[in-house]
């Protein structure tokens, strides 16, 4: 995790962006210039119906608007503002006769207000007393980006209906004792799931404890759990402590627990009812406080049907299930994945990239992923080490995954192209409705990447959406 002093100081050192909006333009620029000694980056609109346009366009920190102006008003550049930048401070011009219209203003969410003449250095530290404040939201909400990251429930990644499901579910169980069973394909982040309730829970502060059924001989599986005895079996020359024991206070989650023979079925269901173990060879119960965690790519119902897991003991282990979906049931979270773990490698690594290009980000897309996140991660990894030109492009792909680009892209391209060349000579709207259309396509509707490969803001995506009725 990054230092959140350097943090500070990285965000203090980035200019405040204030828009001011003032139809005595003379004035205006006066104001610009008082500000942008203190750091600011300004911009004057001479009128509020061009403030308005900016407001709707862009982010700004900090709107310095005159109360009295056309059509558009302080009172209407305060509203907009509200709606289009809620973090924004707005300060409010007034000559003396308006003081009650100023007041207006302020019960309607304005910073604070200044009366006409101004004092520039009242100005400016109304200013500066706003800035602080937006570079305090700033670092409080890294700092919960970083924390969250680090400590809260990583690998839950994601905006899709069904993640954020499971987010709600996690919130709710985490603070329990309660069993859970996570359930899933490989690769879709079982253990991770697993993690996040434990950190997110009061047992944070001891151990977790994992354990793979399946990569255990069925030998060696019941000493892995509850330890042994020296002399309890040939080459057990000393006393052994197990999962159970080394998980203490804290969270042993059992991965594949599908996999588990049956005889050793029987002794977990004790172990879960009396919250006593027996190590192998040894007479003498010891008591555990262990929160349990499972986890299977079988279907455990089945099995159970089929005699080859105990009905008692799925019950026990079910009392809360998660179900994390495949992560082609859930594509529009994969640019999130994307984003992720390339930042995370990039951290370690201490790797600077420009991101992925349109065509790799395409292919990513348009890949079905048998192998869930864990594959996707591998990818993202294999890129960033081949890269050589900053770009994460096709030619760090995978055979299997960039021939979904090489097989499509050039009719995509030539699509594309041909469209452009029918736009020549027609209305700038349908220009730009086209290439909104063309970008929602080949993100397959995800306005956050639509947004990035258009290279505007994502409020500005959503009003053009709604400007050309492409919501569907």
């Amino acid at each position: 995790m990054s230092d959140p002093k350097n943090e500070t100081a990285d965000l203090a050192a980035i200019p405040v962006r204030v828009l001011i909006v003032d139809d005595d333009e003379g004035h205006a620029e006066a104001v610009a210039d008082a500000l942008q000694r203190i750091n600011c980056e300004c911009r004057v609109a001479g009128s509020g119906e061009l403030g308005a346009q900016l407001i709707s366009a862009e982010a700004w920190d900090v709107i310095v608007t005159d109360l009295r102006m056309g059509e558009v008003d302080g009172l209407e550049i305060l509203r907009l503002t509200k709606d289009e930048l809620p973090e924004a401070e707005v300060i409010v011009l007034t000559g003396h006769g308006s003081i009650h219209s100023a007041v207006t203003a302020m019960q309607h969410g304005a910073y604070t207000y200044l009366t006409k003449p101004l004092d520039i250095s009242e100005l400016r530290a109304a200013v500066e007393k706003a800035s602080a404040r937006l570079r305090l939201i700033r670092r409080n909400a890294e700092l919960r980006r970083s924390l969250d990251e680090r400590f809260g429930f990583e690998g839950v990644i994601g905006t899709s209906p069904q993640m954020k499901s499971i987010v709600e579910i996690l919130k709710n169980v985490s603070p329990t004792d309660t069993t859970v069973l996570i359930q899933g394909e490989n690769g879709t982040g079982k253990e991770l799931v697993a993690r996040a309730l434990h950190q997110n829970s009061p047992r944070k502060s001891k151990p977790f404890v994992p354990l793979n059924i399946s990569a255990l001989p069925d030998s060696i599986l019941e000493s892995e759990l509850f330890g042994h005895e020296a002399g309890t079996f040939t080459g057990a020359q000393s006393r052994r402590i197990g999962k159970f024991e080394h998980a203490n206070g804290g969270t042993l989650f059992l991965d594949e627990v599908g996999e588990m023979p049956m005889d050793t079925q029987v002794k977990l269901l004790r172990v879960l009812e009396e919250r006593r173990i027996t190590r192998l060879g040894a007479n003498e119960e010891l008591p555990i406080n262990v929160r349990l965690v499972a986890a299977t790519n079988a279907d455990l119902q089945k099995n159970v049907a089929d005699g080859k897991f105990r009905e008692d003991l799925y019950y026990r282990l079910n009392v809360v299930s998660i179900y994390l979906p495949p992560l082609r049931e859930r594509q529009g979270d994969i640019p999130l994945l994307m984003e992720h773990f390339l930042r995370d490698m990039c951290r370690k690594t201490e790797r600077e990239v420009q991101g992925f290009s349109r065509a790799a980000r395409k292919a990513l897309l348009a890949y079905q992923w048998p192998g869930n996140i864990r594959q996707l991660r591998n990818v993202i990894e294999r890129m960033l080490v081949l890269d050589s030109d900053g770009l994460l492009d096709i030619d760090g792909l995978p055979p299997e995954i960039a021939v979904l680009v090489r097989d499509q892209l050039p009719d995509s391209e030539h699509e594309i192209a041909s469209g452009a060349d029918s736009l020549i000579g027609r209305p700038m709207g349908e220009v730009e409705k086209y290439y909104i259309e063309r970008a929602l396509d080949l993100t397959d509707g995800n306005r956050e990447e639509a947004a990035r490969l258009l290279e505007i803001g994502e409020r500005t995506l959503y009003r053009k959406i709604k400007e050309y009725d492409l919501r569907k």
